[in-house]
């Protein structure tokens, strides 16, 4: 049956026949008019009364409550053009994600060799190279290779013996040595050059990405059930539940405690896989991976859908709260299955390890008690003619 654009509607249509009607439901449109669809920006352009306007249910329309075939009208079912666009045109599901054990890290190490605030402090692993004015036999190391702040964050230096390098600044250093050698020589003329300093960012680097400097400066790191991770220099640091960007503050400040010069970029390569568990009245109970955001009836669906004997009326979700303690629901899907509710409320989004369950209808579990009691129970194994006999 075919339809002209602005004709009244008959009530023998149909909701799926008012697809190919939408414009009928519409009053007549020129080119520049509007189609009232509601066509976001970008969207396959409406050119007039005969252009694409399906007919559908749109959740935001009732003010919350649940919307009814009833109140379909025109609506953008068909935004996008032939192969413009594959995909919904807005919102990530999910704003700023947490890191949880089993996700797959790379952590980026770059060493910038700025310090922001404050004079370099010397650690050991650096070298220095101290002159003397005064006394040339006071010299110790060269340009080349200088003298080596010891592990224990000390150097040796003629007539003196032990000094105390670690933690001090350069001047630090030279006045250190200044008043010791004071008691030997009137002016000592004692001066302090760094040769090489942040060995400690280079061992680091090294550790990770190695020696040359070609490899890639990178370190790929899984979280562990326990929720940590462990990064060269600063051990183990408890990232379930970070952002990425939480958790390169913290690296970077752990290791600005030890060393200046590093910082670092973590990013997410790959997510710990979420599953949920679908067991009752489906074709292949089991373990789904959600591979994306997945809602009761996608899981049942990737289940091997609902059986003919289950109850849809009451299918129930358990979930974890963030405690751990237990809740759950009971849904009605029934008439989404049946095509009865547009917009069901209880169609709603699962998380990681949510147990999705489709019980079966009363009449089916009867139907089960009879069959295990009289078929296969003492009725089916005892005779009902010797039975009748004892009760004699």
């Amino acid at each position: 049956m075919w339809f002209i654009a602005g004709a009244p509607a008959t009530p023998a249509q149909t909701p799926a026949a008012s697809n190919h009607v939408a414009s009928a439901l519409v009053p007549s449109l020129s080119v520049e008019q509007n189609c009232g669809c509601r066509r976001s920006e970008g969207g396959y352009p409406c050119k007039g009364g005969c252009q694409k306007c399906m007919m559908g249910v749109d959740c935001a329309d009732n003010c919350g409550a649940e919307s009814r075939w009833r109140d379909m009208r025109p609506i953008a079912l068909d935004n996008y053009g032939p192969g413009g666009y594959a995909g919904p045109s807005r919102y990530a599901h999910l704003g700023e994600y947490r890191l949880r054990p089993g996700d797959q890290l790379q952590i980026i190490y770059l060493i910038t060799r700025r310090q922001e605030t404050g004079e370099y402090r010397l650690a050991p692993g650096d070298e220095v190279l101290i002159e003397s004015v005064a006394d040339t036999d006071l010299d110790r190391g060269s340009l080349e290779r200088g003298l080596v702040v010891q592990p224990d964050g000390t150097i040796t230096v003629r007539l003196v013996g032990q000094v105390q390098a670690k933690g001090l600044t350069v001047p630090q250093l030279r006045k250190v040595l200044e008043e010791k050698y004071k008691d030997l020589y009137d002016e000592p003329s004692i001066d302090v050059t760094p040769v090489k300093v942040n060995t400690l960012a280079e061992d680091i680097r090294n550790a990770v990405g190695g020696a040359s400097g070609l490899q890639q400066q990178a370190l790929n790191i899984t979280v562990m059930p326990d929720g940590k991770i462990r990064l060269p220099g600063i051990g183990g640091i408890c990232v379930q539940g970070f952002s990425l960007g939480e958790l390169k503050r913290e690296i970077n400040l752990r290791y600005g405690e030890l060393v200046v010069g590093l910082e670092t970029e973590p990013i997410l390569s790959q997510q710990a896989p979420h599953f949920v568990h679908v067991l009752g009245q489906v074709g292949q109970p089991a373990r789904v991976e959600l591979q994306g955001p997945t809602t009761v009836l996608g899981a049942i669906a990737a289940a091997g859908g609902h059986l003919p004997g289950a109850n849809l009326r009451q299918v129930v979700v358990f979930r974890r709260a963030e405690d751990w303690r237990l809740i759950s629901t009971m849904l009605d899907l029934q008439g989404a299955i049946y095509g009865k509710r547009p917009t069901p409320a209880d169609e709603i989004w699962l998380r990681d390890n949510d147990v999705v369950i489709v019980p079966a209808r009363p009449i089916e579990v009867l139907d089960n008690w009879i069959d295990q009691v009289f078929t296969r129970g003492i009725y089916g194994v005892v005779p009902v003619g010797l039975l009748n006999n004892n009760n004699n």
